[in-house]
């Protein structure tokens, strides 16, 4: 099945890059040929991060390279560029190159899963199946980590423009046997709710013009209140834009028989920290992250500091632009309170009724925030950018502005003290 998926794949992206896919195909070489004859060093590692993140940043500075950089004799084939920038697409391969050059890394070492233990705790392999953590955890053969098989992952054409995304062993594992997860009814609802999702999309975009108030400027000439329902409805489009991208190529997937993991499993509307909230908005981005860079980093240990570098990547991940840099500075700077206030409380055992009431309101209150300062570094990165920053704070604070700042706080505060209700009502069920 790799050489089946992986002559699909090229003719898909031959057709949306044409003569780029030499630039594609190149570049996954030259990544495959480092793993193999340099896996064994300890500095194995860097040499792949070094490398992912060098052609990352320059595939943006000389955005795609273009063939006459090569001499004048190419330049003719940058008339047959394809319908679709390799370079946009090519963000999702370098995760997927990490990803290869990791797993087989650690195929090499004395591996720390115990397959036995896990299939005894999850639900999913004890009655027979495979859950997405057991295959991504589980080491492979050596004969799967071959040039054909990678080329297959990298290039994987339901999940080759957007995902989700997938780790390399998850993959390989599931080529020549497929999924088992989701029965052939499920995955037939799983496509008719994408197709209702669509619909609300179009609904949406038709009758709703937030997107167009913040990117034409009009948004300078409403009030602070206006501001933040723009800001709230952009960031809500958003949300449901990716889901009918994601949960469409996903649908595609689990059709051709690979299970990913879901992106956006929980309403963007129901998360008041921004751990839950990153956790459920690209799950499969997250899941590589924890994977790749969180745990290799020093996981909790060095959570403040982890959190930083982190940011920075997905900021740099996304593009090369100064507004997502802030935005994602800004989150960290959002972030790093949650953490010493979660890591505080955890500490403490509230017994009394009193003292269960009292952390209710305060995780209450602290949602509030979160949901506030989340929608503030939003409101950076998406509508009003860096430079409007200095504008709106001038507004809200104006006497005008404070009432708008306490019904917009009141309001978060019960919707968290909502979502907290949804929550116990779950754990409940679950309970019985």
């Amino acid at each position: 099945m790799s050489v089946v998926w992986f002559l699909i794949s090229l003719a898909y992206i031959l057709h949306l890059h044409g003569a780029c896919v030499v630039f594609v195909l190149s570049i996954a070489s030259v990544n495959y040929f480092l793993a193999k004859i340099l896996a064994k060093s300890k500095s194995y590692l860097y040499v792949l991060w070094i490398f992912n993140i060098s052609i990352l940043l320059l595939n943006r500075i000389y955005e795609g390279y273009s063939f006459s950089l090569f001499g004048n004799h190419w330049a003719f084939l940058d008339n047959y560029r394809g319908s679709f920038r390799w370079q946009i697409c090519f963000n999702l391969v370098v995760l997927r190159m990490i990803s290869f050059g990791c797993d087989y890394y650690w195929s090499i070492k004395e591996t720390q899963f115990d397959q036995k233990k896990h299939v005894v705790c999850c639900s999913i392999c004890s009655s027979g199946k495979a859950c997405y953590h057991f295959l991504q955890e589980r080491r492979l053969h050596s004969c799967q980590y071959s040039f054909i098989t990678y080329l297959a992952y990298l290039l994987y054409a339901p999940l080759y423009i957007s995902g989700p995304i997938v780790s390399f062993n998850a993959f390989a594992s599931q080529l020549d046997v497929p999924q088992r997860s989701h029965s052939v009814g499920n995955v037939a609802f799983y496509g008719l709710r994408w197709v209702l999702c669509f619909v609300l999309m179009e609904t949406m975009t038709h009758f709703f013009y937030y997107n167009a108030f913040a990117t034409s400027g009009v948004w300078r000439q409403l009030s602070p209140l206006e501001i933040f329902i723009i800001g709230y409805g952009v960031i809500n489009f958003m949300w449901l834009k990716f889901l009918v991208i994601w949960r469409y190529f996903r649908f595609w997937s689990l059709v051709a028989g690979i299970e990913t993991i879901e992106n956006m499993p929980k309403c963007i509307n129901n998360c008041y920290s921004l751990e839950t909230f990153w956790k459920c908005w690209h799950a499969s981005f997250n899941k590589w992250i924890v994977r790749y860079m969180y745990i290799p980093l020093g996981g909790s240990h060095k959570k403040l500091f982890n959190t930083w570098i982190i940011f920075t990547f997905v900021a740099l991940w996304h593009d090369l632009e100064w507004r997502l840099i802030s935005w994602a500075w800004l989150t960290c700077i959002f972030f790093i309170p949650e953490i010493v206030i979660k890591s505080s409380v955890s500490s403490f055992t509230f017994r009394s009724a009193t003292g269960k009431l009292l952390l209710r309101e305060m995780s209450a209150v602290a949602g509030a925030i979160t949901i506030t300062c989340l929608m503030v570094a939003n409101l950076v990165g998406y509508v009003i950018g860096p430079s409007g920053t200095s504008w709106l704070i001038s507004r809200l604070v104006k006497k005008d502005g404070f009432p708008v700042l306490g019904f917009i706080f009141l309001s978060f505060y019960v919707a968290v003290k909502l979502m907290f209700h949804i929550r116990d009502i779950k754990q409940n069920t679950k309970q019985i």
